[in-house]
C-alpha cells in the first residue's frame, strides 16, 4: 500500500474508534462565532450551559468562542469557519450566510422569538470625566474641536450602528435627509482613527486615552469602567438606535457534525430566566419583561428607535448605506476632505 494511502488508512481507523467512544461519553463541541464585544457574557454563558446540558443529558459538552468585528467573523463563516452557531449583533451579518453560502435557510429569524434577538442594547456616548467638551447628543459629535473614537462601519457592527443612530435620530428630531448625512460627514470628520472592531475602538479611547468621546453600547460602558478605572462618564443623547442581538444555528455546520440538537438548546436556552439574567449582568437588555423589570435601574427608558422603522430593515440599510459606493462610502470621502 503506497504510503499516503497508509497514512488515511490509520486516520480513517483513529476515527473510526475515537467516534463511538466520543459518542459513548457525551463529548461533544459547539463552536460559537461572535462579535467583538460579546466574549464576557458568552464566557459566563456558556459556563452556565454546559453545567445545564450535563445536568439535563448527562453529556459532556465543550463550548469555544470565536470573537472579532462583526462582519469579518461572518466572512470568516462564508468562507469555511465551522461554526455551529453565530451570534451577531445585526442581522445582515447573519444574511450573508444565507445570501453568499448558503449555509442557513433565509428566513433563519423566524425560527426563533423576538426575530431571534435574546436581548438588546443601545448605542450610547462615553466621555471624559467631567465631560470637558460638553457633549449631550450626537450633534456636539460634529463640532469642530471634538474629536471622537467609532469602530470602522465596514468592519464592525457597532460602528453600522453609530452611524445609524446619529443619522436616524437627526431624521427623527425632523430635519431633512441631506442634513442629517451632513451631520454624519461632520462626525466622521471628527474620526481620527477607525479601528476594526468595538473592542479596538475602546482600547484607543480609555488606554491609549485618544479622543474625547467613544461611541459604543450601553452594555459596554460598565466592562470598561471595571478594566480601564474610573474617568468616565455615560452620556445618553435624546434620540438612540436600539441594537438588536440576533442568532442561528448554522445548519449546513450542525447537519454535517451532527450537533444540531446541542446547537439549537443552546440558543433557545438564551431565552431562558437563567440566560436573561446572565444578560442582565453583562449590561445587556433582556427581552423577558419580568427579567427587566428586576434590573430596571441599571437600563435607563430611552427613546429608542430600530433600523426596521427609520432604515426600512437591515438588508435595505446595507445596500443604501455600506455596500461599495453607498451613502458611506460617499461620507467618508466628504470628510476627508480638507
Amino acid at each position: 500500500m503506497p504510503l499516503v494511502n497508509r497514512r488515511a488508512a490509520t486516520l480513517a481507523l483513529a476515527l473510526a474508534v475515537a467516534a463511538p467512544w466520543a459518542s459513548a461519553q457525551g463529548a461533544k463541541t459547539l463552536l460559537n462565532v461572535s462579535y467583538d464585544v460579546s466574549r464576557e457574557f458568552y464566557k459566563d454563558y456558556n459556563a452556565a450551559f454546559a453545567a445545564h446540558w450535563k445536568k439535563s443529558t448527562g453529556a459532556t459538552l465543550t463550548l469555544n468562542q470565536s470573537h472579532g468585528g462583526s462582519s469579518r467573523q461572518a466572512r470568516s463563516v462564508v468562507e469555511g469557519l465551522e461554526a455551529d452557531v453565530i451570534t451577531m449583533n445585526q442581522a445582515n451579518d447573519i444574511d450573508l450566510l444565507a445570501e453568499r453560502g448558503q449555509l442557513i435557510p433565509a428566513d433563519w429569524a423566524r425560527r426563533l422569538p423576538d426575530n431571534a434577538s435574546p436581548t438588546t442594547s443601545v448605542s450610547v456616548i462615553l466621555v471624559r470625566q467631567g465631560n470637558p467638551k460638553q457633549i449631550r447628543d450626537w450633534s456636539d459629535l460634529g463640532r469642530p474641536g471634538v474629536s471622537v473614537i467609532i469602530p470602522n462601519p465596514k468592519t464592525s457592527g457597532n460602528g453600522r450602528y453609530t452611524y445609524l443612530a446619529a443619522w436616524g435620530a437627526a431624521l427623527k428630531s425632523g430635519v431633512a435627509p441631506a442634513a442629517a448625512q451632513a451631520l454624519v460627514e461632520r462626525i466622521f470628520a471628527n474620526v481620527p482613527v477607525l479601528d476594526g472592531g468595538g473592542r479596538g475602538a475602546t482600547t484607543t479611547f480609555a488606554q491609549r486615552r485618544l479622543g474625547d468621546a467613544l461611541v459604543t453600547f450601553e452594555s459596554e460602558v460598565p466592562l470598561i469602567e471595571r478594566e480601564f478605572g474610573g474617568g468616565f462618564e455615560v452620556v445618553y443623547p435624546a434620540r438612540t438606535v436600539l441594537a438588536e442581538n440576533p442568532v442561528s444555528v448554522v445548519d449546513k455546520v450542525v447537519d454535517r457534525r451532527g450537533t444540531r440538537a446541542e446547537a439549537e438548546a443552546y440558543l433557545k436556552h438564551l431565552w431562558s430566566d437563567e440566560g436573561q439574567e446572565i444578560a442582565a449582568k453583562h449590561h445587556l437588555r433582556p427581552r423577558s419583561a419580568k427579567v427587566l423589570a428586576k434590573h430596571a435601574k441599571a437600563f435607563p427608558k430611552v427613546d429608542a428607535f430600530t433600523v426596521d422603522e427609520v432604515f426600512g430593515g437591515w438588508k435595505k440599510a446595507q445596500k443604501e448605506h455600506f455596500d461599495d459606493g453607498g451613502l458611506y462610502d460617499q461620507v467618508i470621502a466628504r470628510a476627508k476632505r480638507p
